[in-house]
């Protein structure tokens, strides 16, 4: 069997895809199925996506994907199976997807992981956004031969339009990446937060909790991403991640939280960051948003915090009942190598392919 995987990004760069697709790879050799992996970006171009201007750049980066693209529909021909990551291009209408479908036949697997089907870009690329054609999803569902979805919100949706959909959900790597080990208790209790900058502003709603805590206790917020925080306080700690000291950053921190708003774009979210969180024994504080409430087990491995008293309360716990990190480390480990990790799903990713 041979497949093609096209991905918007380089390999090795963006979570959705590492998480998704790129951490199966070596089950796909292991099986002896040979692929083909192709972003839409290269790494040149990903490297100023998210800078500001730079429009000539971006623009011609953006050509020069295209044009991949286009080159690489002539050899569409050679695969069984076209493996597609939340889009074959950017912008624009789903020409490679129907060039796939319609003229080669191709059976696709669409994959997504968010409600991609809703406008939800950047102040960076808010030019872009009016270009992303996002009403393109639905019929991406229709062209395909399986539509992948993360958690069952998204199923749902693809439901409409195509009546082949799996819940694939973002896995975590337990054996070769998020291994927790032992480590020194923090002097200062630290509360962790990880996200790109486009997922920062859901830490804005609980910021005048977090004041108020910091003037009754001594605390840290650190916060690893791509880029600092436009928020500015004295308890804030910024680590700009690396993929090299990825997880020996996280397990810098106690606790992790992953506040949510409760709208239509959050509830797509497919809890990675209490993914991470648990899998490197760390106990996760969610709101009650979308695949959150499967994910943690309210009082065994987490908190499920909806009001701001809830917040304060599992917060306050915490800090004033340390050994409670303890037990719960087991159960947040136990949880996700059940049900959230590349060997209990690698059997259903590879049957997509069937």
């Amino acid at each position: 069997m041979n497949i093609l995987l096209l991905v918007p990004y380089p390999q090795g760069e963006a979570p959705s895809q590492r998480f998704r697709c790129e951490q199966y790879l070596n089950i796909l050799i292991s099986k002896n199925i040979t692929y083909h992996h192709q972003s839409f970006l290269t790494n040149q171009a990903w490297q100023i996506l998210y800078q500001p201007g730079k429009i000539l750049q971006k623009s011609l980066w953006i050509l020069y994907g295209f044009l991949r693209r286009f080159l690489l529909m002539f050899a569409v021909f050679r695969y069984d199976f076209v493996f597609i990551h939340r889009e074959a291009s950017p912008i624009g209408p789903p020409v490679f997807e129907w060039i796939i479908a319609k003229i080669w036949r191709k059976k696709i697997i669409y994959d997504f992981d968010d409600a991609i089907w809703l406008a939800n870009t950047s102040e960076q690329n808010k030019i872009a956004a009016r270009l992303k054609w996002h009403h393109k999803v639905s019929a991406i569902c229709k062209w395909s031969y399986k539509v992948s979805s993360g958690n069952r919100y998204l199923a749902d949706y693809a439901l409409q339009y195509n009546k082949n959909v799996v819940i694939n959900p973002t896995t975590i790597d337990t054996e070769g990446l998020h291994n927790p080990v032992n480590k020194k208790a923090n002097v200062v209790f630290t509360i962790g937060w990880t996200g790109t900058h486009s997922t920062m502003p859901y830490l804005t709603p609980i910021l005048p909790l977090l004041d108020e805590l910091a003037k009754k206790y001594a605390f840290k917020l650190l916060i690893i991403s791509n880029q600092k925080p436009e928020f500015d306080r004295q308890y804030v700690e910024f680590i700009k991640w690396n993929k090299s000291t990825e997880i020996e950053d996280l397990q810098k921190m106690d606790i992790g939280i992953m506040p949510l708003s409760d709208d239509k774009w959050a509830k797509g979210k497919c809890g990675f960051k209490a993914l991470q969180y648990m899998s490197l024994k760390i106990p996760a504080l969610v709101s009650p948003v979308g695949v959150n409430t499967e994910i943690v087990d309210h009082e065994l491995n987490g908190f499920i915090c909806e009001s701001s008293e809830d917040w304060e309360q599992a917060l306050t716990n915490f800090y004033k009942n340390p050994d409670l990190i303890e037990t719960m480390a087991e159960a947040c480990r136990k949880k996700i190598m059940d049900h959230y990790s590349v060997l209990s799903n690698k059997d259903n990713f590879i049957k997509l392919f069937t």
